[in-house]
């Protein structure tokens, strides 16, 4: 009878120890994801002044729109530095809304979009929107298994002994953002 209570005990506590470790280890997946999203915005943000200075020459009139990104960026930055993901997601989006704008004003120069260093610049913050893209990706997929595994029986049990709550998820919030574009493959004109 004694065994067999010592075999029980033994049990609980294997279970108990093997469910707070896989929580703690979901959790630092959680922190490795978030860092990868960190590694990548650090890179678009290196690469927006690099933009807006083989940009700045040619487009002096348009001083309003360089001065938005670069306020953008700064924004951004800071929210990320917060490490908020509700803050950081809102002053990216932000800051992607900027870049959009200064892009589709680089379209109007014909010398700016010809200048192999902006081509070289665009195509830069093209790869890295994608990288960004994957990266909240897998954060979001590995946030969404951390805060399940935390909500499910028996592994709730022991959730706050791993000193696990549930994060937060990249969401979109922009309605702009989250709107379809509009594309019209048609080739006649608009009707008036």
């Amino acid at each position: 009878m004694t065994i067999l209570l010592l075999l029980i005990v033994v049990a609980i506590v294997g279970w108990v120890i093997l469910a707070r470790n896989g929580l703690v280890a979901q959790k630092h997946q959680v922190g490795n994801a978030w860092r990868q999203i960190d590694v990548q915005l650090k890179r678009r943000h290196d690469l927006i002044p690099n933009l807006v200075a083989s940009v700045k020459g040619a487009m002096q009139h348009e001083r309003d729109t360089l001065e938005r990104v670069i306020a953008a960026r700064n924004q951004a930055i800071a929210a990320q530095q917060g490490g908020n993901v509700g803050s950081t997601a809102a002053a990216e989006a932000q800051l992607g809304g900027a870049l959009g704008k200064l892009l589709a004003v680089v379209e109007a120069y014909p010398d700016l979009k010809a200048n192999a260093n902006v081509a070289a610049l665009q195509e830069e913050l093209a790869s890295t929107e994608n990288k960004i893209g994957f990266a909240r990706q897998l954060y979001n997929d590995t946030a969404t298994q951390y805060n399940i595994r935390q909500q499910q029986f028996p592994a709730n049990l022991v959730a706050g002994l791993a000193g696990a709550s549930p994060v937060d998820l990249w969401e979109i919030e922009d309605a702009g953002e989250r709107s379809n574009p509009a594309v019209d493959l048609t080739l006649s004109p608009p009707a008036r």
